[in-house]
């Protein structure tokens, strides 16, 4: 089942950008899938390769949300050099969401859920947030300068579960929630300005 997702997936990703010509193949098997996921890391996001597509590049990472209802969603990571983005007055009538949400600048995502359900939140701005450091992982070889911070405003919850495919663009800010086991996805990263770091290849799946 992984690699039909997998392979729809990149063909969604490939038209989006530019067709160039490509002579190179690259196959991420499920088992390399399932050992980015299983990875004895902290991080929820796990990236197994940056690689060509086209005039860009593709980013394939998977990533593992532990359940955190009831736990504070805080975000992390905010240190005296880190610079503000977002509001800093919260939109009149607007909701609450997720406060370790996060937009990407330039990265489109695709999540392909492969195990759990949860409450997706998107839509609205960032309040009181933080962009990610020029030399953190985010912005290296995960998803590229990025606003992290509480999700407030216009905000949509949506239920997703195995097998749903999900495409956040550029800007857009995104978190989970209420999440009562834990949720795993691919996740193909549309990099069309190669900011992520050239032929990036996870260590523990060479």
């Amino acid at each position: 089942m992984h690699r039909i997702f997998l392979a729809g997936t990149l063909f969604v990703a490939y038209a989006a950008m530019a067709q160039v010509q490509q002579d190179k193949v690259t196959v991420i098997t499920k088992a390399q899938i399932d050992q980015g996921v299983n990875l004895p890391t902290t991080s929820i996001d796990r990236t197994l390769r940056v690689v060509e597509a086209g005039s860009g590049q593709l980013g394939i990472a998977v990533a593992k949300h532990e359940a955190n209802r009831g736990k504070s969603t805080a975000a992390t990571g905010r240190t005296p050099k880190s610079v503000n983005c977002g509001v800093s007055t919260a939109p009149a009538g607007g909701g609450t969401g997720p406060g370790d949400g996060i937009w990407h600048d330039h990265v489109t995502e695709m999540y392909v859920i492969l195990k759990g359900t949860g409450t997706l939140v998107t839509g609205g701005t960032i309040l009181h947030g933080f962009r990610s450091a020029p030399d953190s992982d985010t912005d290296k070889i995960q998803t590229g300068t990025s606003c992290i911070g509480q999700i407030v405003g216009n905000i949509v919850r949506q239920k997703v579960s195995e097998g749903d495919v999900v495409v956040i663009p550029p800007g857009v800010p995104h978190g989970w929630e209420d999440l009562d086991a834990e949720i795993s996805y691919l996740d193909v990263r549309v990099d069309p300005k190669k900011i992520l770091q050239h032929g990036y290849v996870n260590p523990a799946i060479k």
